[in-house]
């Protein structure tokens, strides 16, 4: 029997049909005469150095309904974006890279912070928001969706079941979050397995029954870095620079869409990617800081829900995020057996207290600044106080790309 559950607020598209990807790129070629497309791709120059973005490349090349590729390229040198140029030139779309360390994108950058504007330190929240400036700054798509580089899984049918919501008028979604198995000798995703789902049935305890909580604990993978919406909502959404983007774009699409226009679909059988590591003992890399950036914008949206936090309410979410992770860890442990696979407890365990730790560095730099950790400005207030800036985007990328 095939998986049909569905969650409490959102609509969830399984994946109950394989080898489809003939047909759903068909009628998306239909839908991007109405609906164009455009694809975002935040990169890091290191993954032009590995196979997955090879392997993603070779696949894009080939589908023919996408507008537009959009790819923002980070931590390169001036070598490094001309080999980046040279190194998507394979693609046969219309494609544009943005250099975000260059000399034209930085003083963007300074001409928001002259005007108040903070959009944060290098990051992907950062690289997607640019990208989304970029978008809307040439008015000729209305949907975008976005994927990270380092999928070694990657083939066509995820980016086209990724799109087809969005892009389907009859289904009309305005947001779409993808989500995937990560499995292969053992278990992956610890961060939503151990960390994510466990804090957010941790909060649901301890503050009663709200709306958001229910919603976040719909997504079966909310860490997942795939997602389409209508471009008008990379207008109007504000999201984080750091680690906490993917959590911190759910509560942006909370305020700011009615439940039914929001789905998950389901885009492979598997997913693989490259793997942090833990860092238990450098609050700077690694989980502990994606814990700690993600917990820092799950306290931020809560607390502009109204959820007053305090010491002895952070104390009692420490003790009962534990007892919750543990026994989660104890279900996981059950499943690995009955299915065969690798699982190592301890291992397990310790990332259980790291992210024990990350909760309590995020907490308390909560209490100390409840507004430390702005989210980038949305682009209808950087318009507003920089009428031309969408135009001067434009000018800076079509300069880097000549």
């Amino acid at each position: 029997m095939g998986d049909f559950h569905q969650t409490e607020t959102v609509s969830t598209l399984h994946r109950l049909k394989k080898d489809n990807v003939k047909r759903l790129e068909e009628e998306l070629n239909e839908f991007s005469e109405n609906r164009p497309i455009a694809l975002v791709l935040p990169c890091l120059y290191s993954e032009l150095q590995r196979v997955a973005l090879k392997n993603i490349l070779n696949h894009i090349k080939d589908v023919t309904y996408l507008n537009e590729i959009i790819i923002t390229i980070g931590r390169a040198s001036e070598d490094e974006f001309k080999h980046a140029q040279e190194y998507f030139s394979i693609l046969p779309q219309n494609y544009k890279l943005i250099w975000d360390d260059g000399e034209q994108i930085q003083s963007l950058f300074n001409l928001l912070k002259e005007n108040g504007l903070d959009v944060g330190e290098r990051g992907k929240g950062r690289a997607a928001w640019i990208a989304y400036g970029y978008v809307l700054a040439r008015e000729e798509s209305e949907v975008i969706a976005l994927h990270d580089c380092d999928v070694l899984t990657y083939n066509r049918e995820l980016l086209a079941r990724l799109c087809y919501p969005v892009a389907n008028p009859n289904m009309d979604y305005e947001f779409c979050k993808g989500y995937y198995p990560r499995v292969t000798d053992r278990l992956y995703g610890r961060v939503t397995r151990l960390f994510i789902s466990p804090i957010v049935r941790a909060l649901k305890k301890i503050v009663g029954h709200m709306p958001f909580l229910v919603y976040l604990d719909s997504f079966r993978y909310p860490l997942a870095g795939e997602f389409s919406m209508k471009a008008d909502l990379a207008r109007i959404n504000r999201i984080p620079a750091d680690w906490g983007l993917e959590v911190g774009s759910l509560a942006e699409v909370f305020r700011n869409v009615s439940m039914k226009r929001i789905c998950q679909v389901d885009l492979a059988d598997n997913y693989e990617h490259k793997h942090q590591d833990v860092s238990a003992h450098d609050a700077d890399s690694g989980l502990l800081k994606m814990c700690t950036d993600i917990s820092t914008s799950l306290f931020t949206t809560l607390s502009s829900e109204g959820v007053q936090f305090s010491d002895s309410l952070f104390n009692t979410l420490y003790v009962t995020y534990l007892r919750i992770a543990q026994d989660t860890i104890k279900m996981y442990n059950d499943d690995a057996a009955i299915n065969g696979l690798f699982f190592d407890r301890h291992a397990e365990g310790l990332a259980v207290e790291t992210f024990v730790q990350g909760i309590r560095i995020a907490s308390q730099k909560f209490l100390e600044d409840p507004l430390a950790s702005p989210l980038i400005p949305n682009w209808s207030r950087v318009t507003s106080a920089i009428p031309d800036f969408l135009d001067q985007l434009e000018l800076a990328v079509e300069k880097d790309n000549a």
